[in-house]
């Protein structure tokens, strides 16, 4: 599993029927730690409904077809749960709550 924000959202009208009522999001790898971005962004299927600034764990190859919602389709990568906070040596690194504090402008 890998951490990831989600950055945006993709549209594919033409598409395998497999992929027909996926939700498929722009995720963007990050380093929880610092928060940097950690690779290119990416395109996943969401099975739990995150949204955008999301962050969320991600599986890619073969592990992204092993949840309900995606076994037998073609899917690479998937996102598998939206991360509440990280705590790293008993610090919290990283809350959603105070996230959606700031963001409200509290």
């Amino acid at each position: 599993m890998q951490m990831a924000r989600v950055i945006g959202m993709v549209v594919a009208t033409q598409k395998d029927p497999k992929l027909v009522g996926f939700t498929l999001q722009l995720v963007q790898p990050i380093d929880i730690v610092t928060g940097d971005s950690s690779g290119k962004p990416i395109v996943a299927a969401d099975t739990v409904g995150a949204g955008i600034g999301d962050v969320v764990m991600i599986v890619s190859g073969s592990s992204a077809r092993l949840t309900i919602k995606t076994t037998g389709s073609p899917v690479d990568m998937a996102i598998v749960g939206i991360i509440d906070s990280v705590d790293v040596e008993g610090v919290t690194i990283y809350d959603r709550a105070r996230e959606d504090e700031r963001a409200l402008g509290w």
